[in-house]
């Protein structure tokens, strides 16, 4: 083990002994830095030393033309504290290395949620379009909670709303929360909660009237889809979800007891939904078959979406700004103008819980109105 004061005029003049493949030149000052020559020409900079049970490990600090004499002596001395003071600079490399790319995170979050998630393709979208070309390549603790933030508000300046952005938060989080529940590396932290961001009220009330639903109808009747005026009609009278409506089943429906069984709803719960007369002789006139509403190109198969025919519907009927789920919001509000307490409302539209229905609230008045106005003649006759 030839010794030498290394400096960089000596490992610029430095070669392999003759006959050899490769000389090490120990530093007769940092111990364990080494330059190895080797027969090729080439010149590496190493630490050598004893890891805590005594094995030879070697540190490759970097090549001599890589990096300056100045900058892999620095290094050396560093790696040599660590070591002195019971590190291991090769553990924490391959700690390092250990740490998956978010890509291979975003992969195992996405085969937790084909299993598990039924809204699987949405969160899938949301992945693959725009988490992963940002952050598939980045180690997952190379993600810090002011890069994502800088992200985040670089989506919104590309236009996209609020609710969208807020959304993609979430996923991103979600993957670190999974991650740390598996014990993957790098996910002990979350930098993705540490993100601040607006709370977004994205809730809209819209609401039909009496007048715009029969509007509403007739446009649907009208209308070259078939199936269209019977789906506009049971979301009215029924305030169902329209794609528990799509995928209903023959064999759910019972007309004997005006009840339609959805095996399982957005909240992943099943529920009965109750039928008005008026929604009974809608659906005895459907054609049986397994669906209520089956696809026209495959009967075997329900149908997925009304997207062109209810643009079209909307457009005739003149509510170009009524998105297909105000129709439950609609049958909501009949039900409350109409005297029907939260609590049955809420059942009929298979809330989880009291909030949910307690948006409608306000949609009493009419009703409040009356009793206030019936009490008041009461006692004015009194």
């Amino acid at each position: 083990m030839p010794k030498a004061k290394l400096d960089h005029a000596f490992c610029l003049t430095a070669q392999c002994a003759p006959g050899k493949k490769k000389t090490d030149y120990y530093d007769e000052t940092v111990t364990g830095f080494v330059l190895e020559c080797r027969s090729t020409g080439g010149k590496t900079y190493y630490l050598r030393y004893q890891d805590q049970g005594g094995g030879q490990r070697q540190h490759k600090i970097g090549g001599f033309g890589d990096i300056t004499f100045a900058q892999a002596k620095k290094a050396a001395q560093r790696y040599r504290s660590e070591v002195v003071m019971g590190g291991d600079p090769l553990a924490a490399k391959a700690e390092a290395r250990a740490v998956p790319l978010y890509a291979e995170l975003a992969a195992m979050h996405m085969a937790d949620a084909k299993l598990h998630q039924r809204s699987y393709s949405t969160t899938e979208g949301y992945v693959r379009n725009h988490i992963v070309p940002r952050w598939g390549r980045t180690r997952l603790t190379d993600i810090d909670s002011r890069a994502v933030a800088q992200w985040l508000a670089s989506k919104r300046n590309d236009g996209l709303s609020p609710a969208t952005v807020l959304k993609m938060k979430m996923i991103f989080a979600r993957s670190f929360e999974l991650g740390s529940k598996w014990g993957v590396a790098g996910c002990e932290r979350n930098p993705v909660r540490a993100v601040e961001t607006k709370a977004v009220n994205n809730a809209r009330e819209r609401y039909v009237t009496a007048e715009e639903a029969a509007r509403l109808v007739a446009a649907a009747a009208a209308s070259r889809n078939k199936q269209l005026s019977a789906i506009v009609n049971l979301l009215l009278l029924t305030g169902m979800r329209v794609s528990e409506l799509l995928s209903a089943r023959w064999a759910n429906v019972d007309l004997d007891r005006r009840t339609l069984f959805v095996p399982i709803s957005k909240t992943g719960r099943s529920r009965h939904v109750p039928l008005a007369q008026a929604a009974v002789d809608v659906i005895a006139g459907l054609k049986r078959g397994e669906f209520l509403f089956p696809n026209p190109r495959d009967p075997s198969k329900h149908l997925t979406t009304i997207k062109h025919g209810w643009h079209t519907v909307r457009d005739a009927a003149g509510l170009p700004d009524l998105r297909i789920h105000d129709l439950r919001h609609s049958a909501a509000s009949f039900m409350v103008n109409s005297g029907v307490d939260l609590f049955a409302v809420g059942k009929v539209l298979g809330h989880a819980n009291v909030a949910s229905t307690a948006r409608y609230s306000h949609l009493a008045n009419d009703t409040l109105l009356a009793a206030v106005e019936a009490g008041a003649k009461k006692q004015a006759a009194a």
